[in-house]
């Protein structure tokens, strides 16, 4: 077996945090787990809080002992509790110049597809805060931690926010949306295959390096992936939902109002990301993983 590693996940709580400490474990890893609160009993506990923590010199005495740092803190909305420019970028900056200074050999960034390079990609603020937190890699010395930012597409799973989303849309029998949103291409990735690739890449030797986009088994549009979770809660019985494309603009408004309802996921930010195409090679998450990506076919029954 290789090494045993010491990681700190910082988001152990989340989604995709969760499975990605279990991964680092079934690996046979020492992990720590970063959040607010500690949830679980059996792990170390690093009380952190991605809203304030923006000095290097809070994160120094949480990271002694560190062989490897995974973030994967993000929110989807931004909010006066949770800033997402605290969020995506301030606080993991200082972590990372903090990693930089307390010997830290290896830190995994959990990135996102879609985010692109120049301010004219993409005008999200979601964007521009993952970019700028990407950038903060990049700035950190040569003698510094290696590093890897890995931009997944849509990573889907139970207890994800856009599983939910998604499932929700599919026990709909009319599927209403704007034209934009239906057509635009995703590459759904498996939140479980996700999490054991970051538990191999957590290793300091690991070539891979720099910002790495990938997508998981297939393309599909949005539409498609409404179908195929419609098919698996009926056992592949059901009917196809009636589609209705609303024009752009409905799209545009109706996000505009979301962005004043915190409780929706419907919003600017979701409308704008849902609208491009999210789409990169399955390569790398393939050898990652020595294996092919699951098929959302295969875990659309779990979500």
């Amino acid at each position: 077996m290789a090494t045993s590693l010491n990681v700190l996940v910082c988001g152990a709580n989340g989604f995709i945090g969760s499975r990605i400490a279990a991964a680092l474990l079934q690996a046979g890893h020492r992990v720590s787990c970063g959040s607010a609160t500690r949830l679980r009993t059996d792990l170390p506990h690093v009380p952190i809080d991605f809203s304030r923590d923006t000095d290097p010199a809070t994160w120094l005495p949480r990271l002694q002992g560190l062989d490897t740092v995974v973030n994967a803190v993000g929110v989807l909305r931004n909010s006066t509790r949770r800033p997402m420019r605290a969020v995506h970028t301030a606080v993991p900056a200082a972590l990372f110049e903090a990693c930089a200074q307390a010997g830290v050999r290896r830190i995994v960034q959990i990135s996102a597809l879609g985010i692109g390079r120049s301010d004219d990609d993409n005008a999200t603020q979601y964007a521009h805060t993952k970019r700028a937190a990407e950038a903060a890699l990049e700035a950190l010395p040569a003698s510094g931690p290696s590093w890897i930012a890995l931009r997944p597409s849509v990573v889907l799973g139970p207890g994800g926010d856009a599983a939910q989303l998604f499932r929700t849309l599919a026990a709909l029998p009319l599927l209403s949306m704007p034209g934009p949103a239906l057509d635009a291409k995703l590459q759904p990735i498996y939140v479980e295959d996700l999490a054991r690739a970051v538990a191999v890449l957590a290793d300091p030797a690991s070539p891979y390096r720099g910002v790495v986009e990938f997508g998981g088994a297939r393309e599909m549009t949005l539409a498609e992936l409404i179908a195929t979770l419609r098919s698996a809660r009926r056992a592949g019985t059901a009917r196809a939902a009636r589609l209705v494309r609303l024009p752009a603009w409905m799209g545009v408004l109706s996000a505009r109002a979301g962005d004043f309802l915190p409780g929706l996921p419907w919003c600017t930010d979701t409308r704008v990301m849902l609208e491009l195409d999210n789409v990169a090679s399955n390569a790398p998450l393939a050898e990652w993983l020595g294996r092919a990506p699951r098929d959302l076919r295969d875990f659309a029954a779990e979500l």
